[in-house]
């Protein structure tokens, strides 16, 4: 307790050196905070399209339903592959149906002997397709295969550079942060220099006046995480409704309070030691 009341009055005596620690170390957990959120919806995004048929397969129309069976399972030994589905002419017809339902015109003119059987498949790992839909083009079974490579591939790229940035930002946020968090200590600590001395002519010892300072880093710390990962939340909270529609059919939203919270406690116990590190670099300089 006593630690904590001398950490109080320093921070009451110099609010505007707090007010930077605390805006510094927000600005950090901030960036940490909407990192998580690109990180976790993109995952989301890729899932989702991975739990879907990736690529379609599309037979001849003499293709018999052995040789259709033998590829089905030619393509699922690969071990790349995480569900087959097969279609037939009248399961085809059926699609056809209930995509051209308010068109009467289409549904007269199609029938199930001109549609073709098709081999719907999703892959494990996104980055299987291309090798899976080169397979399917050399068999002599398939008349075509529809892939949907450049949508697969943005999302791959996109997924990369979020992952890449955002780490690049946050070493280099946190290493700003516990620089700029030394340095304010290190102030407060030459201010009170007069203070300290007489501390040490009566006896205290050296760690009894860095406690005082190190739990002033820690406070700092903690703050400024809890108000980055509350911005955040917020931008987040009020941006639902469009970004819901924006990603209409992908199941991102609604995020669940569990995972906030699980930020949330993430972020503080990085908050801790990041602060505290901060802190003892600038004692260990200024209090030998």
């Amino acid at each position: 307790m006593k630690f904590i009341k001398i950490m109080m009055r320093n921070i009451r005596r110099s609010p505007y050196q707090a007010m930077a620690a605390v805006l510094i170390m927000m600005l950090t957990f901030l960036t940490v905070s909407f990192f998580i959120f690109l990180l976790s919806g993109s995952s989301k995004v890729i899932s989702f399209f991975e739990s879907k048929p990736q690529v379609t397969a599309f037979f001849k129309n003499e293709v018999k339903q052995e040789e259709i069976d033998n590829l089905a399972k030619q393509v699922q030994n690969t071990g790349k592959v995480a569900s087959v589905k097969f279609v037939t002419k009248q399961e085809a017809l059926e699609i056809y149906k209930e995509q051209n339902k308010d068109d009467p015109l289409l549904l007269d003119l199609v029938t199930a002997d001109i549609l073709p059987a098709s081999l719907e498949i999703s892959a494990n790992r996104i980055e299987d397709l291309s090798g899976i839909s080169e397979a399917l083009k050399s068999s002599p079974i398939v008349a075509e295969v529809i892939y949907q490579k450049d949508i697969v591939s943005t999302l791959v790229i996109w997924t990369g550079a979020i992952r890449r940035i955002g780490a690049g930002l946050i070493v280099v946020l946190s290493t700003v942060s516990i620089f700029i968090m030394a340095t304010i200590i290190g102030i407060k600590i030459s201010q009170k220099k007069e203070d300290i001395e007489i501390m040490k002519l009566i006896g205290a010892s050296n760690w009894y006046i860095r406690w005082p300072f190190i739990f002033e880093g820690i406070f700092y710390g903690l703050v400024g995480a809890f108000s980055g990962w509350a911005v955040a939340a917020l931008v987040l909270w009020y941006s639902t409704p469009f970004l819901t529609y924006f990603l209409r059919g992908i199941p991102v939203f609604p995020i669940p309070i569990t995972f906030l919270l699980l930020i949330l406690a993430g972020e503080l116990l990085f908050a801790i030691v990041l602060s505290f590190l901060s802190s003892f670099m600038a004692v260990l300089r200024y209090l030998r």
